[in-house]
């Protein structure tokens, strides 16, 4: 069952005294089980220092944040295992690939579920069947090296949703897409929520994935606000 997102009053600072940067700014964001988020902004807004906090990437300067029932952060972090927390509850992709250049494509996106316990065979399989959905499969065997910079971020899309977290954190994961694959994208993001009821944050600059979304959050200066967004059919 999936668990959502909760984030209450969030605050993120770089720096001391004069100096000082207010990256986030008593940020306020629910994000249900089953439902994908879109996360826009200017570049420099704090997008990114978000997506950081919440993957236990960074640590918040103050607030809340709770993964379901579970608060994993309250004016300091309240999970003993952060890299746990990362491999087993949060997936991640990220705008450029990250592959490891020494394993091929399928062993690539079956990494982590071997790490966290699952036999070999069948992290591969669950590896395969996303490459299949992904239209990358026939790269099963292929090193990262030898794929198209789109190839190489379907496979990493992979990766991401492999463990079925309950949480999915994207960050720009169409931009090198073309518009049919990025829609691809975005129909899995969203099957792959509503399955397995999946919590997913997506922040973008790509106007074609947009009006996806059924609620949109904005962030300049740290602030958020929301609103409703299109959810137009893809």
């Amino acid at each position: 069952m999936g668990q959502g997102i909760h984030i209450e009053g969030l605050s993120k600072r770089y720096g001391s005294g004069d100096t000082a940067v207010l990256a986030l700014k008593n940020v306020t964001m629910h994000v249900a089980p089953g439902e994908v988020v879109g996360l826009i902004g200017p570049s420099g807004s704090g997008k990114s220092t978000l997506l950081k906090c919440l993957g236990a990437v960074i640590d918040p300067t103050s607030g809340r944040m709770a993964l379901g029932e579970e608060v994993i952060f309250d004016n300091g972090w309240r999970v003993a295992d952060l890299r746990a927390l990362r491999r087993d509850r949060i997936g991640f992709v990220f705008q450029a690939p990250y592959l490891i250049p020494f394993l091929d494509v399928l062993d690539n996106v079956a990494l982590l579920p071997m790490l966290a316990g699952v036999p070999n065979g069948q992290a591969r399989e669950q590896a395969l069947a996303l490459l299949t959905a992904l239209d990358v499969q026939h790269r099963a065997g292929a090193m990262p090296t030898q794929l198209s910079g789109g190839e190489q971020q379907r496979v990493a899309i992979a990766r991401g949703l492999v463990n079925r977290p309950p949480v999915i954190l994207a960050d720009e994961p169409t931009a090198p897409l073309d518009s049919e694959r990025a829609m691809a994208v975005v129909r899995i993001l969203n099957d792959m929520a509503r399955k397995y009821q999946t919590a997913v944050i997506v922040v973008t600059h790509d106007e074609k994935i947009i009006p996806t979304f059924q609620r949109i959050y904005h962030i300049r200066d740290g602030v958020t606000h929301e609103e409703a967004g299109e959810g137009r059919s893809f």
